[in-house]
């Protein structure tokens, strides 16, 4: 069972995501808060797989309470999905660096969120790749971190191909058809990679890669 707590300032919001993923039998949501603040609360009280927290909410914002969970021990196997409005939103970047696994438009489709849904409790978060590729475009034209390059070069060949395919939006069974190896090894590389690099999940792999210039955009 995918546990789910929900965290928007809006209660039609929160109503109606509730209402559609309660129908699901592999999903439950165990709470909802109307701020950060209590949702934080609620997160360390619950535990739950997937944390859905709105950007913009009083008290507490969804990027101090992302930085919160993500900075926790106690709160490592909990996946934070970003809610915004719009898919350009100027905070969702910042909310990615903070620690969450990706983020979803309110507005999206049923299927779409049950699918992310189900996606980021399995841990292969990837953001949306039509606006992912449109943030990282406009923050990859700021100086790179030299820091950043650097880090990557704990990496073995075979990780820093993982990494790569990770930032392309590849999953774990087409990153071992790509490199001709079995899902288990494509995962341990996977995983490796993301203890050396000290990355939560695999949506901080894709901002490494991006940053580090290992990858960019329409040039992988």
């Amino acid at each position: 069972m995918i546990r789910v707590i929900l965290v928007d300032d809006q209660p039609l919001i929160r109503s109606g995501f509730r209402a559609l993923l309660d129908l699901e039998d592999d999903i439950e949501v165990v709470a909802e808060a109307a701020d950060g603040k209590d949702g934080l609360a609620l997160v360390r009280r619950h535990l739950p797989d997937i944390a859905l927290i709105d950007v913009q909410m009083p008290v507490l914002n969804g990027i101090e309470t992302t930085r919160r969970i993500a900075a926790d021990p106690a709160l490592a196997g909990v996946h934070v999905v970003i809610l915004t409005n719009y898919g350009m939103d100027e905070y969702v970047f910042e909310a990615l660096r903070a620690g969450a696994a990706g983020f979803l438009v309110k507005d999206i489709v049923p299927e779409d969120l049950l699918h992310a849904v189900r996606v980021a409790a399995r841990g292969d978060a990837l953001l949306a790749p039509s606006i992912t590729r449109k943030l990282i475009d406009r923050y990859v034209t700021q100086p790179l971190p030299t820091a950043a390059g650097t880090r990557l070069e704990a990496l073995t060949n075979r990780e820093r191909e993982a990494v790569a395919l990770v930032a392309q939006g590849l999953s774990n069974d087409e990153i071992a058809d790509y490199l001709v190896i079995s899902p288990m090894t494509a995962k341990t590389h996977i995983n490796r990679a993301m203890a050396k690099l000290h990355a939560r999940d695999r949506a901080q792999l894709v901002v490494l890669a991006y940053q580090s210039g290992l990858v960019t955009p329409g040039n992988p």
